[in-house]
């Protein structure tokens, strides 16, 4: 079989045109992990008026060289102020409040001594000291956050202060699991014969799919049956955007995926890469919907996963990157297994602003061990053209983390 080079299958990825992404409007409070369809623009200045930064009185400068000042009053958060402060007087004014008119400069409490009426200067304050100035925090106009950002804690705090009731969203992609194989059992089910294995890999996929911004419908496990199979396809392509099969794409006498995909009326894009794990994967396409069959073995479809399945989800979603890819120093040798573009589970740390590699734990063996992705592993990428690699040496690294 004529494998396709990594470099060229991603090249094929990216040339795809996916369905225009289609938007809806949720409210603030479900928008959490959501994609945003269209920039969030501020409509008036924060603050929108000199706002005190602390506790204190508002002053205007020159009187700070007096002995005391005279309070006029007191100036609590949220009250319209509309006093006007004079010379040789002062209000008190509590954090967050409106500054008074004529006041340039609030002089924090521990530094006066208020007694009957007066505040006695004890230690001076520079002009415009603990005043927020008109669009400190933001000017009308600014483009807050930008469409495409996927919506965490912090942009939920800025839209709830711009009265953001609703947000308008990217519409998640909606991807059908299936794990294929009559050698695997689902959740729950129990079986006499020792040589069936439990399945992981719709679990995991799903997982990681959702975490991508995407919608899973979880399609469970199905035996090596060609019609059940073909059934199961068929029915996932009518409610799915993508279709992600894991099992029977290699050449074995029960691989059926391989030869049901072209059945179902797909293109096939490309069968077979140069990379380990994963070198039998294949994309097709039918109309505007994807499959994605991947190999059985779970390091393998998750790797494979990560490598074409993310960046998918990620155009749907109108996302600019699908993963981070950073530069690191390996701090042990490596020994390279294949000649093909190798994806090798990793411990990363970070010192002084340099990624660093190391494989501490991590066990050399089949594409089956997926315990190899756990405790915050990254993907170290070694090219076909590589050989062993020694410490030192700078190599790419995928991070497995906020997708």
């Amino acid at each position: 079989m004529t494998l396709l080079s990594f470099e060229a299958s991603q090249n094929m990825l990216n040339l795809l045109e996916v369905h225009l992404c289609k938007n809806e409007n949720i409210p603030l409070s479900s928008s959490l992990g959501r994609v945003l369809a269209k920039d969030i623009v501020a409509s008036y200045n924060d603050p929108k008026f000199p706002t005190a930064a602390m506790d204190g009185y508002a002053v205007i400068y020159s009187d700070l060289d007096s002995k005391s000042i005279s309070i006029s009053g007191s100036n609590p958060a949220g009250n319209d102020e509309t006093r006007i402060v004079k010379k040789g007087t002062c209000i008190k004014t509590f954090t967050g409040s409106k500054m008074p008119e004529g006041a340039d400069t609030l002089i924090q409490i521990e530094n006066v001594d208020a007694v009957d009426g007066k505040i006695i200067i004890e230690k001076k304050v520079p002009r415009g000291s603990s005043i927020r100035p008109i669009g400190e925090g933001y000017k009308a106009g600014d483009v807050l956050i930008k469409k495409g950002t996927k919506i965490g804690f912090a942009e939920i705090g800025v839209m709830a202060g711009l009265n953001c009731v609703m947000v308008n969203v990217v519409l998640r992609p909606r991807i059908a699991v299936i794990a294929t194989g009559s050698e695997i059992l689902d959740l729950g089910q129990e079986s006499a014969n020792p040589a069936q294995i439990r399945s992981s890999n719709n679990y995991t996929l799903a997982a990681l799919f959702e975490s991508a911004g995407a919608e899973v419908i979880q399609l469970g496990t199905v035996g090596d049956d060609k019609d059940s199979i073909m059934k199961t396809f068929e029915n996932a392509l009518s409610c799915a955007d993508i279709l992600v099969s894991t099992g029977g794409v290699s050449v074995g006498d029960y691989d059926f995926v391989k030869d049901i995909v072209p059945r179902l009326g797909a293109e096939v894009i490309f069968k077979g890469v140069s990379i380990k794990p994963g070198r039998h994967i294949m994309l097709a396409q039918r109309e505007n919907k994807f499959i994605l069959a991947l190999p059985g073995f779970a390091y393998s479809s998750t790797v494979t996963a990560i490598l074409y399945t993310l960046p998918l989800i990620t155009k749907m979603l109108g996302k600019t990157n699908s993963f981070q890819i950073v530069e690191a120093k390996l701090s042990e040798d490596f020994n390279k297994r294949s000649r093909f573009t190798e994806f090798t589970a990793c411990n990363v740390s970070l010192e002084d602003g340099q990624y660093f590699v190391n494989f501490d734990g991590k066990k050399v063996g089949s594409s089956a061990i997926l315990t190899n992705m756990l405790n915050n592993s990254a993907l170290m990428i070694s090219g076909e053209e590589d050989k062993n690699l020694e410490a030192g040496t700078f190599v790419n690294v995928i991070l497995l983390e906020n997708f």
